[in-house]
């Protein structure tokens, strides 16, 4: 394996994890209120508590991937709610940008999360190393 392999995954890692706090705190509690995404929540068919679980699992775990605390069962966990926004925006069709959203984007998600669960945590990680 390269000697950068350790910096390269210390990058995605802290990317993700910055990503998902901005999707979760930012985007959807910020800006969009967390009444404002309950009401998506349940327009999905989901119950209203569902938007408070998944934005805290976003905010949790970007948090933790950019601390590199467990970072590949924290990148498994978000792997399956990525797997899930997948099904979940399957039959809006492929783009995302389209109405309601399409599968690609949560897919490539899904995919990049596995790579780093694979990878593991990298170089910068607030994880002590044993001598």
């Amino acid at each position: 394996m390269p000697a950068t392999a350790p910096y390269a995954a210390a990058l995605l890692r802290i990317t993700m994890g910055a990503l998902f706090l901005a999707h979760s705190l930012w985007w959807k509690a910020w800006t969009f209120g967390m009444a404002g995404v309950q009401g998506w929540f349940v327009s999905q068919g989901y119950p209203a508590w569902f938007a408070w679980a998944v934005t805290a699992l976003e905010a949790a775990g970007g948090l933790a991937l950019i601390l590199g605390w467990q970072t590949r069962w924290v990148a498994l966990v978000l792997a399956a709610l990525m797997a899930g926004i997948t099904w979940q925006q399957f039959p809006n069709g492929w783009i995302y940008s389209s109405r309601n959203g399409g599968w690609e984007y949560p897919a490539f998600w899904t995919v990049a999360l596995l790579v780093q669960a694979g990878l593991g945590a990298g170089a910068f990680t607030a994880r002590r190393k044993s001598s």
